[in-house]
């Protein structure tokens, strides 16, 4: 017969189990432990990830996992996609995968995962393969990352465009600002260099749209808006220069530069694409 305290060990026990396996297919996190499957650590378990932005934390990791991430829309244009993953800068205990049809590719190591850096792989290129790596002590081991699917505009590396620093063709320029998380019109006030990127200051003096709180106005008498833009390094960008159209993305929270013309060069391609019928969507001009 279980003692009482014997009792309520194997109640909690059991809940843990219950609460950390869930494998459902609808879920944009997911969140395990190791400690869950402690005794069978060979089995490999199958985790999906449904939704076109979510996290996972594996803690105390043990044995492996496979994570499959997928929009939960069914369409062809999903093959193109991309996937992005942000490991936290605590994320330690395992080495990550790409797994295609059982052949694995190494993406990220868990010495490297500290750095925080973006990683991304086109969605073709398989599932996640994440396998613990054995330490005598896994008490303080958490594997925790990020994701994000995106388009295939942004390429393998979707902190920036396909091709970094080319100018859009004037087709892209004209759908991205149909499909841009932000689309601003403005100019660059600033520009900071960081480790691996420029950092623009810009001060925006009409806001067509954005998808999250890029750009802050300066108040109800003020009719303009600041905000922080970042672009590949090697691009070179200064401040100055007039007037821009400001189009991007906004990843792990961050704003990136993408087709970004001078605006006078936009309000002319924009009249002649209304005048031939070939604008993808309407932008008010005015």
């Amino acid at each position: 017969m279980l003692t009482p305290i014997l009792a309520s060990l194997l109640s909690l026990l059991l809940l843990s189990r219950i609460s950390f396996c869930q494998y459902s297919s609808d879920q944009c996190s997911w969140k395990g432990s190791g400690l869950t499957h402690e005794g069978h650590a060979r089995d490999v378990e199958q985790v999906y990830l449904r939704c076109s932005q979510g996290s996972l934390e594996w803690l105390y990791p043990t044995g492996a996992i496979i994570v499959n991430l997928r929009p939960n829309t069914a369409s062809p244009a999903a093959a193109r996609l991309s996937v992005c993953i942000k490991p936290s800068r605590d994320s330690s205990g395992t080495n990550i995968y790409l797994d295609r049809t059982g052949k694995l590719r190494l993406l990220l190591r868990e010495e490297d995962q500290a750095q925080g850096k973006v990683h991304c792989f086109s969605i073709q290129e398989g599932a996640l393969f994440i396998e613990a790596v054995p330490h005598m002590d896994i008490s303080r081991r958490i594997t925790a990352f990020q994701y994000e699917l995106v388009s295939d505009r942004l390429g393998v590396d979707a902190q920036s465009p396909s091709v970094p620093c080319q100018p859009c063709t004037d087709a892209e320029m004209l759908l991205a600002v149909c499909t841009s998380d932000f689309v601003a019109r403005g100019s660059i006030t600033r520009v900071e260099q960081e480790e691996e990127q420029s950092s623009l200051t810009v001060e925006i003096s009409r806001l067509y749209r954005q998808k999250t709180q890029v750009f802050v106005s300066g108040g109800v008498r003020v009719r303009t808006w600041t905000g922080r833009v970042k672009m590949p390094l090697q691009c070179r960008v200064k401040p100055g220069g007039g007037e821009f159209l400001f189009t991007g993305t906004v990843r792990f929270g961050e704003a990136w530069m993408g087709c970004a013309p001078r605006y006078k060069d936009f309000l002319r391609l924009y009249h002649e694409a209304v005048q031939q019928g070939a604008n993808p969507c309407h932008v008010d001009t005015d």
